[in-house]
């Protein structure tokens, strides 16, 4: 199993934080999403390599951004 942790910008609320799970669990090979509002944090453990990009591109459908 493949485990990122990611700084994800702009996230309050459980309402945030279940757009991001939704849309990182659509990705291929996805496991898990845990997302840590507090912290501004989501984890992703996949079955492979996910790239940063890949995961950019969904923080960003949900309306966020992973930080730099």
């Amino acid at each position: 199993m493949n485990t990122t942790t990611h700084n994800v910008t702009g996230m309050t609320c459980g309402c945030c934080a279940g757009k991001v799970r939704d849309k990182a669990g659509k990705i291929a090979g996805v496991r898990t999403v845990h997302v840590d509002i507090a912290e501004g944090l989501v984890t992703i453990a996949a079955t492979k390599p996910i790239r940063r990009d890949t995961i950019a591109t969904a923080v960003q459908e949900a309306g966020f951004r992973l930080a730099e």
